[in-house]
């Protein structure tokens, strides 16, 4: 009998296969006190079976395809940091000494002390990492038990019985990076998790690998059985068991358009981005670690449009990276972009991340709070060393700064003044560094109401319409009470975005927009008619924004778009467009 489930769309596209179960994630930790003589045994257990998680880390590293995401690589770089977290595991061993705890039962400990601060944090993208946290815990927790991994891929080119080329897909509670790239190796088309979010890793990783996924399924590990047939819609977050003949014929000629819509799109990679009227539009990408420089350039992005520099402070537990780090990454991106410009953003954390112990304090509303440039100004010398990377960076290629969430006119004179001082700082030392076009992030009403006075001060903007659509409509997006009333084409986001982007034109400086409405191809008419000139997107969504661009003619959508703008129900206009 067919079911259906529903879930969370994270990549795109039709995924049709027999179901591989992965067990469930969970593992049995006993509870038990040990006496002060033990301890020591104790300890090198614990030890051990660390040690043993890390020579696994790092025989995958090491057996890693050419063609992995580097998203992946760089998930499973995060897993051994923190396996490896000086401050985690000091914390873990003193549950041991001090209260006699046992190992497992030490380590599930601080797990929940630092998962409640995972919990606190504003930003999904960050809150999702809890996941990384407990699959490194439980790596070392089966490893303490002598319990084989919690999922085996099968063997490449084993599907069902006696149908060795039959597709599978992967269902599972949750996936670690390191179970991801096991399956990377093998036959799988297609994953949906229990857990998750859009920000997830799984999500992350099946975006890169262009494969669909769909998260947050919550049942599907229990409904779905071993060897059932089941269908993925990636488009819309559904997961369908065992299909009836009709509707997998329909979900097979899907697939087949599909392949031959990717084909078509791999084409467009060397055309130039101009619309039918002349318009040289710019396609830049959204990048989280600097190794995605190779997923920009495969699809053809003309530069960064944002850099997310989010990633070299995350799990850090309170030890920030130093300026050579810093600049070692952001060298890494610049130079990976092979001359094309880089638009790096400082870091966009605040007061409800763990990063620092004065700042892990439970707030109202950390989304409020002291977050991005907020922090960042409450921190000089953070943000000093994080501005005198990227300036040395700068040295090596094309760098623009982007400031996230500014909103008031002394915050802006506080930042290029830090950034005067960063420049100093280089000089003082007779350190090289390049110049950079500095930019502001438009993410909250105030700064689109005030745009005119952060284009006196800045080279460029760029509209977050994530949070710029969050802000004005008063929704927390991570809430899953009042996230159905979270809408960009809203009157009044739309109203601040045009306006943003009217200002830029009128001073004849460019204004792109990093967020989702970037990289919806329903949208990209839109932005185009309302005058926007620089997408920047995840590289998947490049191609298929190009392929709008192309067929656009700006001059019919401008009066469009206007009409679009005066309307009660936006999005019902789009609808019917």
């Amino acid at each position: 009998m067919t079911h259906t489930i529903q879930g969370l769309p994270v990549a795109r596209g039709v995924a049709i296969g027999r179901a591989v179960l992965a067990s469930s994630s969970r593992v049995e930790v006993p509870h038990y006190f040990i006496q002060p003589g033990q301890v020591p045994a104790e300890l090198a257990r614990m030890g051990a079976a660390r040690d043993a998680v890390k020579a696994e880390l790092q025989r995958l590293q090491a057996d890693m395809p050419k063609d992995t995401p580097p998203e992946l690589a760089a998930m499973l770089d995060v897993h051994l940091m923190l396996l490896h977290d000086e401050v985690l595991g000091a914390e873990i061993r003193r549950w041991v000494k001090e209260r006699l705890y046992n190992a497992e039962w030490a380590i599930t400990t601080q797990l929940e002390i630092v998962s409640r601060q995972f919990d606190e944090m504003e930003d999904p993208y960050l809150r999702e990492r809890k996941a990384d946290l407990e699959q490194v815990v439980e790596r070392v927790l089966r490893h303490l038990k002598g319990a084989p991994a919690p999922v085996a891929p099968p063997a490449p080119g084993r599907g069902a019985p006696g149908q060795d080329d039959t597709p599978l897909v992967l269902v599972a509670h949750d996936l670690s990076p390191a179970d991801m790239l096991l399956f990377k190796k093998s036959v799988f088309a297609g994953f949906v998790t229990d857990l998750g979010g859009k920000t997830s890793h799984t999500a992350i990783v099946a975006r890169s690998m262009d494969i669909p996924a769909v998260v947050g399924a919550r049942t599907a590990s229990h409904v779905v059985r071993q060897d059932d047939w089941v269908i993925i819609d990636g488009d819309a977050g559904v997961v369908i068991v065992d299909p009836d003949p009709p509707l997998l014929q329909t979900y097979r000629a899907r697939q087949r358009q599909a392949a031959q819509e990717r084909g078509r799109l791999a084409k467009l990679k060397n055309t130039p981005c101009v619309t039918q009227d002349g318009q040289r539009i710019e396609l830049l990408a959204n990048i989280e670690q600097p190794a995605d420089a190779d997923a920009a350039l495969a699809v053809g992005a003309v530069g960064v449009g944002l850099f997310r520099t989010e990633f070299l402070f995350m799990g850090r537990q309170h030890k920030l990276p130093d300026e050579e780090e810093q600049y070692a990454a952001y060298r890494a991106a610049v130079e990976g972009m092979h001359g094309l410009p880089v638009t790096i953003r400082t870091i966009d954390v605040g007061a409800d991340k763990p990063l620092d112990e004065r700042h892990a304090a439970a707030h109202l509303n950390p989304a409020l709070g002291l977050r991005a440039i907020r922090w960042s100004l409450a921190e000089p010398e953070m943000f000093l060393t994080q501005l005198r990377a990227i300036l040395r960076a700068a040295a090596h290629g094309r760098v623009n700064l982007l400031v996230p969430m500014l909103a008031h006119a002394r915050e802006i004179r506080q930042t290029l003044a830090l950034l005067a001082q960063a420049r100093a700082q280089l000089d003082a030392r007779a350190q090289a560094y390049g110049p950079v076009q500095v930019g502001a992030m438009i993410e909250v009403p105030a700064a689109a109401l005030c745009v005119r006075m952060f284009l006196r001060h800045f080279d460029f903007l760029s509209i977050g319409t994530n949070d710029l659509t969050q802000y004005t409509l008063a929704i927390d997006r991570a809430d899953e009470a009042v996230a159905h009333l979270y809408d960009p084409l809203h009157p009044a986001v739309l109203q601040l975005l045009a306006h943003t982007l009217a200002e830029g034109l009128a001073q004849h400086k460019p204004v792109s927009v990093c967020g989702e409405m970037a990289g919806d191809t329903a949208m990209t008419r839109l932005l185009l008619g309302l005058g926007l000139r620089h997408f920047s997107m995840h590289p998947s969504q490049i191609l298929a924004v190009k392929q709008e661009i192309l067929q656009a003619d700006t001059r019919r959508l401008a009066p469009w778009a206007q009409t679009v703008l005066q309307s009660d129900d936006p999005a019902a206009l789009l609808a019917s467009a």
